[in-house]
């Protein structure tokens, strides 16, 4: 279901209405409650207990009207390649301070969930970021290593990762894959010790072999092709600090590429 900003517009037209529905989605059960004029909290009649609905979310101690943080949302739930903070400035006319920050922080609600992937699912690993030109192969220099696993039909994980070595790449398949599920990755020997928690096999990439009856990686390298169009395209460059948070927005988005709900409204939801 595709949520425009049309809709956006007439659902959240001022900071009353935003208000509103973030009290009533995060406190369904609260009557006897009324909104106290001119603040922005909620103030039982008898008991006069008073409910802030911003605290404890992004909007918290934040002096940026609720309209443009609705915005900034519908920006990141509608855009395929992400949203850079000179986009948001541009798009806002906040600072880019501001805008920077109000990236931060709804990227901070895309967090990966700890379910895990089940069936056929494929990892890999590759390097991302970096303003030094990469070298060619496992270890570029200047670099990210990012570990992928996908289920297929399914959900990704995705790690940013100080190395891609057997003790890393085993713990991460230990941790986010279910034992009935078949893992399947290319020939690299970090992946050698998979098997001693899943079913395992493996195209050899080193002898031009990608595809081996249902054996191959493709799924995953086309995630990583999005990916990696997107951050060039879009962010330029990605410190090795914020990595994590890009490739949870990256993964948030494929995981939701088929749902029947808006983005827009899982990450209010989230909020």
């Amino acid at each position: 279901m595709k949520y425009t900003i049309k809709d956006l517009l007439a659902d959240f037209p001022d900071d009353n209405v935003c208000l509103d529905y973030i009290f009533a989605k995060k406190y369904p059960e609260s009557e006897g409650y009324y909104r106290v004029k001119g603040r922005k909290c909620w103030s039982h009649k008898t008991t006069k207990h008073q409910i802030h609905p911003l605290k404890g979310t992004i909007f918290e101690k934040s002096s940026t009207p609720l309209t443009l943080w609705f915005h900034a949302i519908f920006l990141f739930s509608s855009s395929k390649n992400g949203v850079s903070a000179k986009e948001l400035q541009r798009q806002l006319g906040v600072t880019y301070k501001c805008a920077w920050r109000m990236a931060k922080q709804i990227r901070s609600l895309m967090e990966q969930d700890g379910d895990l992937l089940t069936g056929t699912v494929e990892v890999d690993e590759t390097y991302i970021g970096g303003r030094k030109k990469g070298t060619a192969g496992r270890g570029a220099k200047g670099k990210t290593s990012v570990v992928g696993l996908v289920e297929r039909g399914g959900s990704v994980k995705a790690f940013a990762t100080n190395n891609v070595n057997s003790t890393t790449l085993t713990g991460l398949v230990y941790h986010n894959v279910d034992r009935s599920a078949k893992v399947m990755t290319d020939e690299f020997g970090g992946y050698n010790y998979v098997k001693l928690h899943n079913e395992h096999e493996t195209v050899a990439h080193g002898k031009k072999q990608y595809v081996r009856g249902n054996v191959h990686t493709n799924t995953i390298e086309g995630f990583w092709g999005q990916l990696k169009r997107s951050v060039r395209g879009t962010y330029v460059h990605v410190s090795k600090k914020h990595m994590q948070s890009y490739i949870n927005e990256f993964a948030f988005r494929y995981n939701l590429r088929a749902s029947s709900v808006p983005i827009f409204e899982v990450l209010l939801a989230r909020v």
